[in-house]
């Protein structure tokens, strides 16, 4: 595993400490306005697991109907373990498709998977800057920060997460156990 720069590894976390405060996003869909608002509900309007769907069908979906099968290629090669042929996909993708936050995300997690913790930073930042609230990259960051033991801002992550999204109750007991081992927060 590489070291990560802290100038980079710092840029991504002020992005998602920024996500925390996002309540509307330039150019993002109406849609995913209601589908966010209705997740932070206590009582939702709609199944939150089937809004989630929802948020990740609009996140992966493209105006260019073949950038999005070549999404769902190399998502479909990283889940099969063919990673070195989600690599040109994905850099293709955000070559062709610089502001598109998914493409972004999808090589965030090729990295992540492949312990380039330093490239998966640079592109979840970018995947922040395109949608803040984009959960799953901020997941991706406290991973990372668990990776390396930078458990403060691993936990700020993780309930930065929780607040977009306040079903993903399998965060709970994790933000506890860090809450609890505060002598290593300090």
């Amino acid at each position: 595993m590489r070291s990560i720069n802290t100038r980079a590894f710092d840029h991504a976390f002020q992005l998602v400490l920024k996500g925390q405060q996002a309540t509307r996003h330039r150019g993002a869909k109406a849609r995913l306005n209601a589908l966010f608002n209705d997740l932070k509900r206590t009582d939702p309007r709609h199944d939150p697991d089937e809004t989630v769907e929802l948020i990740w069908s609009i996140w992966c979906d493209h105006p260019d109907r073949q950038a999005t099968d070549r999404l769902f290629a190399a998502a479909e090669a990283m889940a099969s373990g063919a990673r070195d042929l989600a690599r040109p996909m994905l850099d293709a993708l955000v070559e062709a498709h610089p502001d598109w936050a998914e493409a972004w995300n999808k090589r965030a997690t090729l990295a992540f998977f492949e312990k380039r913790d330093g490239d998966s930073i640079n592109d979840i930042a970018r995947t922040l800057e395109l949608e803040p609230r984009h959960f799953g990259a901020i997941l991706g960051f406290a991973q990372i920060c668990l990776r390396h033991r930078r458990l403060r801002e691993a936990k700020a992550a993780f309930e930065i997460a929780l607040g977009m999204n306040p079903h993903m109750d399998e965060l709970r007991p994790l933000i506890q156990d860090l809450s609890s081992n505060r002598a290593s927060l300090h």
